[in-house]
């Protein structure tokens, strides 16, 4: 058993620091520009023909926002890779495709082929990764566990939840459930097993007791899985930081799916063009590319990140985090002020600002009133959108100020704002005498 003697969980703090190691090599702007023209074919194919039900919600989920939670995110792309997958198979294919009539449909089954042999590629790497990712975070915290009897115990109680849960996976498939029904409850008992681990780290009262010494789980361990899946917890630097060309990802590959459900049912109505052939080729490849070097570099990220630190580590980030700076979340869509009221003509407003966590080109609006005692406002300093900012300004006027952060055109991404603001005020030297002069 490994010993958690001055050890704390990791705090958001922390991880920032570590994460700064690992930057994610920004996403080929090829994503973005193939999702636009798979989404742009896909809108043209029921543009003369109506949508049935099913196909309506496909688009509705293809034109929303990807999930939050960087995990949820790859059970969603393993979703949609595997529904890509079951209308390649040849039996699933439209009645033209399967006979091979012309030489085209020959080609295109090819093609096909070939798309299909990517995707899967792809799906082995992801659940890989997730097998063993589940795997590493289990045995990583059992080696803080009692290596005797209750270890043991643990581990049993382990292996037959997960016969359980597989069990009811199997028993779903057995009466024909859908790959979506089995991606919902595979995410179903994803979310149980971290509401078990929080359930066990919020106990209190003789409850706590009895884990933490009859059981043997060291305090620590319990703090961290009360803590590590909250909201604006540590894994909340994870999503802001790798989230961002996670869900670029989610949204091409549902847009893959999309484009290939609605062709299928309309496929006799008008075969596809060279040109569309191409795109959908060259989608599956950036796609299926991009999103196994995302699974090898989270893959990394994961294997070395501690789940403890000293307390001499959180101390020294926080000192030097602290230092009169606040740091606030502004959430999409908000703002954040800060008013200063100004006693004195020609005094000074200092700020110095920054966002400490998102993609490098992550910005925020900025921008400085005045409001008189009529209550009448006047923008200072006109409104532009920065990653970090310092500067000054000098007051003409004494009066209400306020600096406002706007976070308002963002629709899906909040900002974690660094920030320090002061008002100067002028300093005046003191009038010498005659005999001072004289000196």
């Amino acid at each position: 058993m490994a010993s958690t003697e001055g050890l704390m969980p990791i705090t958001r703090a922390f991880l920032a620091k570590y994460y700064d190691k690992y930057p994610f090599a920004p996403l080929s702007q090829d994503v973005s520009r193939l999702t636009d023209e798979i989404h742009s074919m896909a809108s043209d194919l029921y543009k003369d023909s109506p949508l049935t039900r099913g196909e309506s919600s496909l688009v509705l989920e293809a034109e929303s926002h990807p999930p939050h939670k960087v995990d949820e995110n790859l059970w969603k792309n393993r979703e949609q890779i595997e529904e890509i997958l079951f209308l390649l198979e040849g039996s699933n294919r439209p009645p033209a495709l399967q006979s091979q009539s012309t030489a085209e449909d020959a080609e295109l089954v090819s093609v096909l082929g070939r798309l299909g042999e990517k995707f899967r590629s792809t799906l082995k790497s992801l659940e890989t990764f997730q097998s063993k990712n589940s795997e590493f975070v289990f045995n990583t915290v059992m080696t803080y566990m009692p290596q005797d009897f209750r270890g043991t115990l643990i581990r049993q109680q382990r292996e037959r939840s997960e016969r359980n849960k597989q069990a009811e996976v199997d028993a779903l498939i057995n009466s024909d459930g859908s790959i979506r029904d089995r991606h919902a409850l595979l995410w179903n008992q994803q979310m149980e097993r971290r509401r078990q681990l929080a359930q066990l780290g919020s106990a209190t009262g003789v409850y706590k007791t009895l884990v933490r010494y009859l059981v043997g789980v060291p305090q620590v361990l319990l703090d961290f899985v009360q803590k590590i899946n909250d909201d604006d917890g540590p894994m909340e630097e994870q999503r802001q930081r790798y989230g961002p060309p996670l869900y670029s990802l989610t949204k091409m590959v549902l847009n893959i799916r999309l484009f290939l459900s609605l062709l299928w049912r309309r496929f006799e109505a008008g075969k596809l063009s060279r040109n569309q052939i191409t795109v959908l080729e060259e989608a599956v490849d950036v796609y299926t590319s991009e999103f196994q070097r995302f699974i090898k570099f989270i893959r990394d990220v994961f294997a070395n990140s501690p789940f403890f630190i000293t307390a001499e580590e959180a101390g020294a980030l926080e000192a030097r985090k602290s230092d009169e700076y606040k740091e606030v979340t502004v959430p999409a869509g908000k703002t954040h002020e800060v008013a200063l009221t100004v006693d004195a003509i020609n005094s000074y407003i200092a700020w110095d600002f920054s966002l400490t966590q998102g993609r490098v080109d992550m910005d925020i609006g900025f921008s400085m009133e005045y409001t008189n005692p009529s209550g009448q406002k006047t923008q200072i300093l006109p409104y532009r959108r920065y990653g970090a900012d310092q500067g000054n300004f000098c007051t003409i006027l004494c009066g209400n100020y306020k600096l406002i952060w706007d976070n308002s055109y963002s629709t899906f991404f909040k900002k974690v704002l660094r920030y320090k603001v002061d008002c100067i005020p002028l300093v005046v030297e003191p009038e010498l005498s005659s005999d001072q002069l004289a000196e």
